[in-house]
């Protein structure tokens, strides 16, 4: 199979909140572009105009849509019409919660197939444990990534990225495993690949300058 994303690839999440001084599209597609010309693969992007912003970069986006709400946990992309109009906005490849729990929107295995029969794209499931990612596969994602684990409740989140769970996945799956959450330097990167990961999803400590400078500060006023 031709997959969008190539083996070995750097993805980059280009995010900012809405208190964040680099939020919006301007911003996101600047930084689409310097991580393009730093080596990445592909971009991660949130909401139809991001998407947009970050398609100058000319890498594979992969488009998510966060739609909050006080009654259900599920805000990744949590119903066809936000796939959908990431896909109008030139997603290559849709990312969403494809965790078991509640959501206003159809259940994962319908949007799965609706993704991939109806909008053409590539689906990138986001799960938290190695059921959901078996599940997952068997729904039909065409990647399958840790994007979650340590942000559902019934799993814990560790100081680090969670090694074991890429290595589980990629005994017990087929689809191409992407590693992502709390890869914060090369070294846990490279750490992704060699435990099996097709690809790696960095976000933060290459697109947040504010939270990579918290970092520095923490370490220098010796506030850690």
């Amino acid at each position: 199979m031709n997959y969008k994303l190539p083996k070995g690839a750097l993805i980059v999440s280009c995010q900012a909140r809405a208190d964040n001084p680099l939020h919006g599209p301007q911003y996101m597609g600047a930084m689409a572009l310097a991580a393009r010309d730093g080596g990445a693969a592909g971009i991660r992007a949130n909401g139809p105009e991001d998407v947009r912003a970050v398609k100058a970069a000319g890498l594979p986006v992969i488009g998510i849509n966060k739609v909050f709400s006080d009654t259900y946990p599920v805000y990744i992309t949590p119903d066809f019409a936000s796939a959908k109009a990431l896909v109008d906005a030139g997603a290559d490849i849709i990312a969403l919660d494809c965790t078991p729990r509640a959501r206003d929107g159809e259940p994962p295995e319908t949007l799965v197939r609706r993704i991939r029969d109806e909008l053409g794209a590539e689906v990138f499931a986001d799960i938290s444990t190695l059921e959901e990612g078996i599940a997952a596969e068997k729904m039909g994602a065409t990647y399958i990534s840790t994007t979650l684990s340590g942000y559902t409740e019934y799993t814990t989140k560790t100081p680090g990225p969670d090694l074991y769970l890429v290595r589980a996945l990629a005994a017990r799956v087929e689809a191409p495993i992407v590693a992502e959450g709390r890869y914060n330097t090369p070294e846990l990167a490279r750490a992704a690949i060699d435990a099996g990961a097709y690809a790696v999803v960095v976000g933060t400590m290459i697109t947040n300058p504010r939270e990579i400078t918290k970092v520095f500060a923490r370490e220098v006023l010796g506030t850690r």
